[in-house]
């Protein structure tokens, strides 16, 4: 199988460009912006010309796309988003290879959820922000093109090489600072959140499947749980062998910070749909926070201690929960997550140590 993948520099592309590579029946071609794709290409500024062109040469039984932005104003993110995937698809449609369209989406489509519910296939998206409407605006670009295609709505993707600027990625960076700097009190904000986590890896599986089967519309792709990021955090504590307290600055009125320790058991351990199938949900997508979030990360708290407050804000538009309905992910690829959060808290972590 010749696949062609664009993208394949990013924290989503690099781990299904080296999935595919172990597969010996994949022969993998990879079209991007850096020097490390096979064949330089910008899908925001080329013409779909071009791009058929280069099509018609190799003549792809498959295309996936991981390319995108995740930073910048509404009109950046609109050109990498969205007048990208036009290309892509209106390349497509002109190229005589026949090829099936994989695109990664985002959970940032669909926007706000009810806390307690999982979010299905067939909820009316309602973005919370440029960045998710962008990714939405992509998605139905790919539903209405007439091709071969399946959209992959990823939940919040975590691992090793999780981007600094993503919350898990921010959180283990100040834990290291304050490790570094033999800090015994780490002071954190905005850890009441609730979001899906899936392994990188995880997701990597999925796209192999995506691109294997004949499935074809949008596919969630989620652990099917949703985790209080607080409990993230302990768990992150315990695994990097953090003495000190976790001290969360915001926490409603008589609650108490968890400890380090087990992530708990989901309300919907098995992504059952909400009752009237209506409920919506949202994480960041290919791993970085949504760009209306980054400034906020960027200009945050210092690294923790008494007299610093280290901020995690999810300012992504999609209120204090989401987790996906993942059975459509099982029956129509086969797929299911398999690495817990455990796993991949573990391995974000022993990328932070090695800075220590």
């Amino acid at each position: 199988m010749r696949v062609l993948l664009l993208g394949s520099g990013g924290f989503l592309g690099r781990y299904v460009a080296e999935h595919l590579l172990a597969d010996p029946a994949v022969q993998l071609t990879a079209l991007g912006r850096g020097d490390d794709a096979d064949v330089r290409f910008d899908l925001s500024n080329g013409s779909p010309g071009a791009l058929t062109r280069f099509l018609n040469a190799v003549h792809p039984g498959v295309v996936i796309n991981c390319a995108g932005a995740t930073r910048g104003g509404a009109r950046e993110l609109t050109r990498h988003n969205t007048v990208a995937v036009a290309t892509v698809c209106e390349s497509l449609r002109r190229s005589g290879c026949g090829a099936r369209l994989v695109q990664i989406g985002c959970s940032a489509e669909y926007g706000p959820s009810q806390p307690g519910s999982s979010t299905a296939e067939d909820a009316v998206p309602r973005p919370g922000g440029p960045y998710g409407v962008s990714k939405l605006a992509a998605t139905e670009l790919v539903l209405g093109s007439g091709l071969d295609a399946v959209v992959l709505r990823v939940f919040s993707p975590v691992g090793p090489g999780t981007p600094a600027g993503s919350p898990l990625g921010r959180l283990a960076e100040a834990m290291r600072r304050a490790m570094q700097s033999g800090e015994s009190e780490l002071k954190l904000s905005g850890l009441g959140v609730q979001r899906d986590f899936v392994d990188v890896r995880d997701v990597a599986r999925a796209v192999h499947a995506a691109s294997l089967s004949a499935a074809q519309g949008v596919v969630n792709i989620g652990s099917g749980r949703a985790v209080r990021l607080r409990e993230a955090a302990s768990v992150l504590a315990r695994v990097a062998g953090f003495g000190g307290a976790l001290h969360e600055i915001d926490a409603p009125p008589g609650r108490v910070p968890a400890a380090a320790g087990h992530i708990p058991a989901p309300a919907h351990p098995h992504g059952t749909a909400h009752p009237h199938g209506t409920a919506h949900a949202h994480a960041t997508a290919h791993g970085h926070a949504p760009a209306h979030s980054q400034a906020a990360a960027e200009h945050g708290g210092g690294p923790g201690g008494a007299g610093n407050a280290t901020t995690y804000p999810y300012p992504d538009g999609c209120g204090s929960w989401q987790q996906a309905d993942v059975r459509t992910a099982r029956d129509r690829l086969g797929w299911r997550s398999r690495i817990p959060l455990e796993e991949s808290l573990a391995d974000i972590w022993m990328e932070a140590a090695c800075r220590i």
